[in-house]
């Protein structure tokens, strides 16, 4: 499937990330025309300090870093800008997964491609927790939840496994991160799997092309519907 993204122009959203590396699951780096990154900060726990501009190292190259809201593309980025938009491990930290989807979408061609990864519960500190249901992300979205949201706060902090989580160390370490996610960004809002990724993909019109459960991730692909 790799071979669908070759010498096409795209976007990750919060990467750079190992799995599309020559070594890793999925390697797209090596294949693909250009691209740019998107992180929602200058600063991430994960890439330290992030310089806007032509800063985006991905394997050997350079694309463009972009500093924005995965859920306000469309301030930046002009309308079907790119051929694919490639994410891992990234929706599950957003609290309003599905307007990101939509944004997207927007800077997507039409039979463009989105590539997410999520991490599979049973394989982290999410084990205890439900799977979110569809319903409940599409009521964040028509109540245009932001990204300062907490109301999941409750719920995270009975049911984070913290021996999985040892950046989080104690409790009440994890809880005083917890409260400033939106700085740190560190929690996982919602909880996905295969079926409701699907369920995602159809409601956006996304044709199906691969969905897979990858060890400890699902990784799906979507095509973006020509109308």
């Amino acid at each position: 499937m790799k071979e669908l993204f070759f010498n096409k122009a795209g976007l990750e959203i919060g990467g750079p990330s190992p799995i599309f590396k020559k070594d890793g699951y999925f390697p797209l780096y090596e294949n693909v025309r250009q691209l740019d990154g998107c992180n929602f900060s200058h600063n991430t726990i994960w890439e330290g300090a992030i310089k806007e501009g032509l800063t985006f190292q991905y394997s050997n190259r350079i694309g463009m870093q972009f500093i924005c809201e995965a859920s306000e593309l469309s301030k930046i980025i002009p309308l079907l800008s790119y051929d694919f938009i490639i994410s891992s491990n990234c929706l599950e930290h957003l609290s309003n997964p599905l307007k990101a989807i939509s944004e997207y979408l927007r800077v997507i061609k039409n039979k463009g491609l989105l590539l997410l990864i999520l991490p599979k519960k049973e394989s982290n500190f999410d084990h205890n927790r439900k799977t979110t249901s569809f319903d409940h992300l599409k009521d964040d979205f028509e109540n245009n939840i932001g990204e300062d949201d907490l109301s999941h706060l409750e719920e995270i902090l009975s049911l984070h496994d913290l021996v999985l989580d040892p950046w989080a160390r104690t409790f009440e370490n994890f809880k005083n991160r917890s409260l400033q996610n939106y700085q740190n960004r560190a929690l996982h809002q919602h909880v996905f799997d295969l079926p409701l990724l699907a369920k995602i993909y159809d409601v956006f019109n996304l044709r199906i092309l691969l969905k897979e459960d990858i060890g400890n991730e699902y990784l799906i692909i979507g095509e973006k519907d020509a109308d």
